[in-house]
């Protein structure tokens, strides 16, 4: 049964419960002069369109160190085409409530501890006749790679919970991120750069115009991402251009106040790097930038980073103050009051990016960690609803990585049947809970769904954070 969008009808996947439509167009294919533009809206389609197979992913370097290799990249049935075309997003959609949700959850939530869902309670009486919940996935990848549609990420899950997942690719690294002041100059608003963020925010629009035809709320759309992706959370909720699309959000190792991963970057320190790459790419003009090859561009990455990373001491392909985007820096945003009025949560893993060996043995927490606990005590400070705020300490079984930087990933997308390691009976069990948590959170704002709650948010005379293990 085809769906009805804005530009035209879809055909997905039927999955028996659930449908999924891979490879959605949200903007046109930046190419050619669109290569380093805002992304433009996306041409109508007649007939109907065949969203049946994962399309193109940015240009990217593949080469990462483990776990990384063979958790997420061994698989090459998960590995698509790069290009420059890549601005698809996917959607999987629930067809019906299965009748065993309610039982099912509360009997798991019961044996593990936790709360039942407050879903749980009321499938059987809607029929998910209502309006579903929206959860908006936004991967990592230091925004130099990555993507949406990778082995550990499924929405299989969530649909079974009564929640339509929706994944994005975006524009990553150079293609992404490029400001110049070429770029700047021809813009009308004279900024350059940010267009990674600027597809997120128009993958962001489209589901908000579209998501109803597909049995979803536009007003109950959660964004959560991990790494670079809660970083590109914590941007969406800092920038006026988001309007009131957000409902709820969560940022898995990368929200923070204070300490962590942001970097405020201004526009014309960004613009000194970009015209380094245009010096390795031995490009004299707008024209001739855009007239070398994505191989030609792909290629010169490696001896760009080389040159620029020293100068920027760390990563800087990144969002950029630009006056736009970003008006000014994280922190000082919500230190302004700035950030969306919505309900939060995030948390760190506990061999996470910023953490030693040596911190672990001595039970130290890191910057990105305690800048979790002040990202919920800012909201506190602001007048808002605290976050709540969780810790992932669970020791992969399989290797000796421990929990390490993205970890968390195969259990709250309940994936694990994917991957290579030994799972026992408790990381099944722990990812049921991570999975009621994350959908009960997206459902109503609260990871505790009905009864006593478990969970409680973070305030700065109660710091409480709750472990997932």
């Amino acid at each position: 049964m085809a769906v009805k969008t804005k530009y035209g009808k879809l055909e997905g996947l039927d999955r028996g419960d659930y449908v999924e439509y891979r490879g959605v167009p949200y903007a046109k294919p930046p190419v050619g002069e669109l290569r380093w533009k805002a992304p433009q809206e996306p041409e109508s389609w007649g007939g109907v369109y065949q969203a049946v197979d994962f399309r193109n992913i940015c240009v990217q370097e593949s080469h990462l160190a483990p776990p990384y290799d063979k958790d997420f990249y061994s698989n090459p049935d998960f590995q698509r085409p790069m290009s420059e075309d890549c601005l698809y997003l996917h959607i999987w959609v629930p067809k019906k409530v299965p009748e065993h949700a309610a039982s099912q959850q509360s009997d798991r939530a019961e044996k593990i501890g936790h709360a039942a869902s407050q879903q749980s309670e009321e499938a059987g009486k809607t029929g998910y006749a209502e309006k579903l919940p929206v959860a908006f996935w936004i991967h990592g990848g230091a925004f130099l790679g990555g993507f949406g549609s990778e082995l550990e990420f499924d929405g299989k899950a969530y649909c079974e919970r009564g929640v339509i997942l929706v994944s994005v690719e975006y524009r990553c690294n150079i293609f992404g991120f490029l400001a110049h002041p070429w770029l700047t100059e021809e813009n009308d608003g004279h900024i350059s750069g940010n267009y990674g963020i600027l597809d997120q925010i128009a993958a962001l629009k489209w589901v908000y115009e579209n998501i109803e035809a597909f049995g979803g709320d536009r007003d109950n759309i959660t964004i959560f991402g991990q790494s670079a992706g809660a970083m590109s959370v914590q941007t969406l909720v800092s920038t006026e251009l988001t309007g009131n699309m957000i409902a709820k959000a969560i940022l898995q190792s990368g929200g923070s106040y204070g300490g962590g991963l942001h970097r405020d970057i201004p526009l014309k320190e960004q613009e000194q790097y970009g015209e380094i790459f245009a010096e390795v790419l031995n490009a004299g003009s707008l024209e001739e930038l855009r007239a070398k090859s994505t191989e030609e561009i792909r290629m010169a990455m490696g001896p760009f980073m080389e040159k620029a990373m020293p100068a920027a001491k760390g990563l800087f392909l990144t969002p950029t103050m630009d006056g736009h985007v970003l008006e000014d820096g994280y922190y000082t945003l919500m230190d302004a009051g700035r950030i969306k009025d919505i309900p939060y949560m995030l948390g760190t893993t506990k061999d996470d990016i910023l953490v030693t060996p040596e911190m672990v043995e001595k039970g130290e927490f890191s910057e990105l960690y305690q800048g979790c606990i002040a990202f919920s005590e800012k909201l506190e400070e602001l007048g808002r609803k605290p976050a709540y705020v969780y810790y992932f300490t669970r020791n992969l079984p399989g290797d000796d990585f421990g929990a390490w930087h993205s970890s968390e990933l195969w259990y709250m997308f309940g994936t694990l049947d994917r991957c290579w390691r030994p799972w026992e009976e408790r990381d099944r069990e722990l990812s049921a809970r991570m999975l009621d948590c994350w959908v009960n959170f997206m459902k109503t704002g609260d990871p505790n769904g009905t009864g006593e709650p478990i969970w409680k948010t973070c305030t700065k005379e109660a710091p409480e954070i709750f472990e997932f293990c």
